[in-house]
């Protein structure tokens, strides 16, 4: 990776445009996650919830089953530290510190999740619902918000962010970056269809993610312009 960040190449007003409606999309982000926070904490969102998740396990494809679960399988442990992890320890090896130490806080996500978890303490789909299909898989804990979604977030979305500032040629650019934006995009789905999690659990944490790297990358342009003026 070469270092290269495009907000360079815009104006002083052009980056500041762009910083007004990230703002404005993160809070946005937030309103929707609290909104979500208070109707599943009310319990008002079960009857959609079950419906929705029952629509999507209908859907019994060999090819979908097997893509979901792949997209999921990173947000598991052993992987779900080792990945982060090796991220950031290979930025900082190749000579990127600062970018090494941003993509170390984007794993905060995992510190934010279990905060909420502990707050909502809000059970998984079981045999409660002998209808839902459960996955046999390693999880625990509170169902809301999803780890898996607001991990891949963060780690997955600040890594494609880096990808985007400084990777090149163009052509590999774009495929490592529509491989990252797949990921997060099929991670949602899969918590649902594989039966660990709720509609509202996913959607709440793609909205707290979207604040969260909003936030982070703000921050990151910030001090990257702090250095690079010295």
């Amino acid at each position: 990776m070469k270092r290269h960040v495009h907000d360079a190449t815009f104006s002083p007003r052009g980056v500041q445009r762009r910083e007004a409606v990230g703002f404005a999309v993160a809070v946005a982000a937030l309103g929707i996650f609290a909104g979500l926070f208070a109707i599943v904490r009310a319990n008002q969102s079960a009857a959609a919830d079950i419906e929705i998740t029952l629509r999507m396990q209908r859907r019994r494809h060999p090819f979908l089953a097997q893509l979901l679960a792949l997209a999921s399988w990173p947000g598991f442990p052993p992987q779900s530290g080792l990945i982060p992890a090796s991220l950031a320890g290979g930025l900082w090896f190749l000579g990127f510190r600062l970018e090494a130490v941003f993509q170390f806080f984007a794993w905060g996500t995992s510190g934010i999740s279990l905060f909420f978890k502990s707050l909502m303490r809000r059970a998984r789909p079981s045999n409660d619902h002998p209808q839902i299909r459960v996955a046999v898989a390693r999880i625990g804990g509170s169902s809301f918000p999803s780890g898996h979604v607001l991990n891949y977030m963060g780690v997955f979305g600040f890594f494609a962010y880096l990808i985007h500032s400084h990777l090149r040629p163009a052509a590999i650019r774009r495929i490592v970056i529509s491989a990252l934006v797949s990921l997060i995009g099929l991670v949602g789905p899969s918590r649902i269809y594989l039966g660990h999690h709720w509609a509202t659990d996913v959607t709440a944490s793609y909205m707290l993610g979207t604040a969260y790297l909003i936030g982070l990358t703000t921050c990151y342009r910030r001090v990257r312009e702090y250095f690079d003026s010295r």
